[in-house]
């Protein structure tokens, strides 16, 4: 089979950045994946449309296939008999904590507050692009970064040590 011009390269070079946005989005290197490959999928079918720098337009399918993805699967919190131990400050693994609860509190946010930090801070890309990648507006970038961030705020999992119930 011929695969369009330039798709090739494309995916070659640029398929380790479009995997770590899977990756932040789906905090599971599998389904990342799995996301990555549907929308190499998708960007093969349309690329002789794709004008500019098709970058944008790959990462605007990943997040439009995470989210259709998470909107047909439940994914509510798990009960646990037993609450993990507080981490040690002297511990060296406590960094790992640290991200770990970072995570998770990334996690519970609604999934296109947690698109848009993924995208701001981990891909470092502009309100502009985010709201391109998104569809929407720029205020509403803006808006759902700080209601994301005020609910990273509040998270009493991410409060230093002393200050945790």
């Amino acid at each position: 089979m011929i695969t369009p011009e330039g798709f090739d390269e494309f995916v070659v070079t640029r398929s380790p950045r479009l995997l770590r946005t899977a990756y932040l989005l789906t905090r599971d290197w599998a389904l990342a994946e799995d996301l990555l490959q549907t929308a190499l999928a998708r960007a093969w079918e349309a690329w002789r449309r794709i004008e500019g720098d098709p970058e944008p337009y790959v990462r605007r399918i990943i997040v439009n296939a995470y989210a259709s993805w998470w909107r047909r699967r439940w994914r509510g919190e798990l009960p646990t008999a037993e609450l993990p131990e507080a981490a040690d400050a002297t511990d060296p693994q406590a960094g790992l904590d640290d991200r770990d609860r970072l995570w998770r509190a990334l996690g519970r946010l609604p999934r296109r507050q947690r698109a848009v930090l993924v995208l701001r801070y981990f891909e470092d890309l502009s309100e502009g692009e985010i709201a391109e990648t998104l569809g929407c507006s720029v205020g509403t970038v803006k808006s759902q970064a700080s209601r994301a961030l005020a609910k990273l705020r509040l998270d009493e999992t991410l409060a230093p040590e002393g200050m945790r119930q």
